[in-house]
C-alpha cells in the first residue's frame, strides 16, 4: 500500500466557530479502490472538534488526540497516481503488481496482490504482463483484477 502525503495549510476561515481552543491539525485520508492512501494535512485555529466534524461530515473519525484529528473517506475510484502512471505487471516471483511507470523500467511497486500461475496463463497474456498493462480507469482496474484472479495461486 502506498501512502501519498499532501500538505496544505488552510486557514480557520473555513470553519467559523471560535471556542478559544488552540490550533488543531487535521489529517484527511482518502483510501482508493487500488489500495493507495493519500493524506492531506490541514490546520484549523480556534475550531472545536464538533465544528470540524460538522465541516467534514462525509468523513469518518479514525483517531483523535487533544490537538489532532484523523478523518478518512473511501473514494470509489482508482488513485490519481494509478491513473497518471500505473501499470499492471508481473514480478520475477510471478506476483501480480501495480507499478509506477513501465514495469520494465521501474522498480517502484505501488501494490502487489497475489502470485500468478504462469503455467496456466496464455503466452499472450504473460507477454502483456511482462511489457506492462496501462491502467486508466476503475473499470479497467476491476476487469484486469477479476481476469488475473482466475490465474492466482491460492494456498489450500
Amino acid at each position: 500500500m502506498m501512502v501519498l502525503f499532501v500538505y496544505m495549510n488552510i486557514s480557520a476561515e473555513k470553519v467559523e466557530a471560535h471556542t478559544g481552543k488552540d490550533r488543531v491539525t487535521i489529517f484527511l485520508e482518502r483510501v482508493y479502490v487500488d489500495g493507495v492512501v493519500s493524506q492531506e494535512v490541514i490546520h484549523h485555529a480556534n475550531s472545536s472538534k464538533e465544528d470540524i466534524l460538522n465541516a467534514y461530515e462525509a468523513w469518518r473519525l479514525i483517531q483523535e488526540s487533544d490537538n489532532e484529528l484523523v478523518l478518512r473517506t473511501y473514494v470509489d475510484d482508482i488513485s490519481p497516481l494509478l491513473k497518471t502512471n500505473g501499470y499492471f505487471g508481473i514480478s520475477v516471483d510471478n506476483m501480480l503488481s501495480i507499478y509506477e511507470g513501465d514495469p520494465n523500467q521501474s522498480t517502484k511497486v505501488i501494490q502487489s496482490f497475489f502470485q500468478i500461475d504462469v503455467e496456466k496463463l496464455e503466452s499472450y497474456h504473460r507477454q502483456k504482463l511482462k511489457k506492462g498493462i496501462r491502467v486508466h480507469s476503475k473499470d479497467e482496474y476491476v476487469a484486469l483484477m477479476q481476469f488475473f484472479e482466475g490465474y492466482s495461486l491460492r494456498s489450500p
